[in-house]
């Protein structure tokens, strides 16, 4: 077997992000057929990367988020001298450009973002339209290859144990994603979030709710808004709700992490969107449902809605989403 190209790619940090990524990753392996990937990223990104294929190994990345720590980059990037041919730095900040530049990476590749002359040997032009399509600008940086929506591999064995412990039927339940971590202007209101549990309930459907142990007490005030939803928030790995998702009949989310994991590994979605846009950071999915109400002041992109109302989620009513979920059930409309 030939060998291919050694490359380390310096990973985002919000899971929706890395699950994106693999976008990038698919188009690396297609043109570099034998080439050896690892990639740089938190703790927390382990579980994930090991469910994506074209991945060798996953390297804890050393540092608190935000932090600059020139002294420690160096130290870190030269442990890394030698091991690596390429490196495709997928953050746009300065700093993550800064670990490959010490560990002396022969060809470096990113966005300029940060005015990373120097760092970077081979700054790849980011058009305007893509700064915030995430998933086609990290699949840029390949400069070639075919785009392939990311798809993550399932558990079947940990599936089946997660379903029994949980007291969920295979394919007989919601799952319901009601957290993200970006921030409030991003959160359907937790009222909705019940008023369509027990929506599904009715139709005989079991509802999920999955999340973050962040998550917990708005999944908890659903839970006790729609009795008989299984609060799973906090309770469940991050592999866990991988595989959990995947035997989901049906996902409902914000426009979250947890809602691009739904996409890769092929359940229906129904995303709903506030104060950002889908035409920016859409599932990449054929079966889903985007809805947005298209306010004058949406997307704003701000964690916390500035005129202080949060209309584009609050006046997103329970309807309209229920009606998006049963068309990806495939339930006919009541007459």
């Amino acid at each position: 077997m030939a060998e291919g190209p050694t490359i380390l790619v310096i990973g985002p940090r919000w899971v929706g992000d890395m699950v994106m990524a693999q976008c990038l990753f698919a188009a690396l392996k297609e043109k570099h057929p034998h080439a050896a990937i690892d990639v740089l990223a938190p703790a927390w990104a382990a579980p994930l990367v090991k469910r994506m294929p074209e991945i060798r190994s996953q390297i804890d990345f050393p540092l608190m988020p935000g932090a600059l720590e020139v002294r420690s980059r160096r130290r870190f990037g030269r442990l890394l001298r030698g091991r690596y041919d390429m490196a495709y730095v997928l953050p746009g900040s300065w700093k993550s450009a800064l670990i490959p530049f010490f560990a002396r990476i022969p060809h470096r590749v990113g966005n300029l973002r940060e005015m990373r002359y120097g760092l970077l040997t081979d700054v790849v032009p980011l058009p305007e339209a893509l700064k915030r399509r995430t998933a086609r600008a990290y699949f840029g940086l390949a400069r070639g290859g075919t785009f392939r929506a990311p798809r993550l591999t399932v558990d079947k064995a940990n599936q089946a144990d997660l379903l029994a412990r949980f007291g969920l039927s295979g394919e007989k339940f919601v799952a319901l994603m009601p957290g993200a971590e970006f921030g409030p202007a991003k959160r359907w209101p937790s009222d909705h979030y019940a008023g369509l549990a027990r929506d599904m309930m009715a139709k005989g459907l079991g509802v999920a709710l999955l999340g973050s142990k962040n998550d917990a007490d708005v999944t908890a005030e659903i839970a006790a808004l729609a009795p008989g939803a299984i609060d799973l928030a906090g309770k469940t790995r991050l592999e866990d709700a991988i595989d959990l998702i995947a035997a989901a009949k049906l996902a409902v989310s914000n426009d979250s992490g947890l809602m691009h994991v739904a996409a890769a590994v092929g359940t229906p979605i129904v995303a709903v969107y506030g104060s950002t846009s889908p035409e920016n950071t859409p599932p990449l999915s054929e079966r889903s449902e985007l809805i947005w109400l298209h306010l004058s002041c949406s997307p704003c992109h701000k964690k916390v809605c500035p005129l202080g109302h949060l209309n584009c989620l609050k006046t997103l009513d329970v309807a309209r989403v229920t009606a998006a979920a049963d068309r990806l059930l495939e339930i006919p409309a009541a007459a």
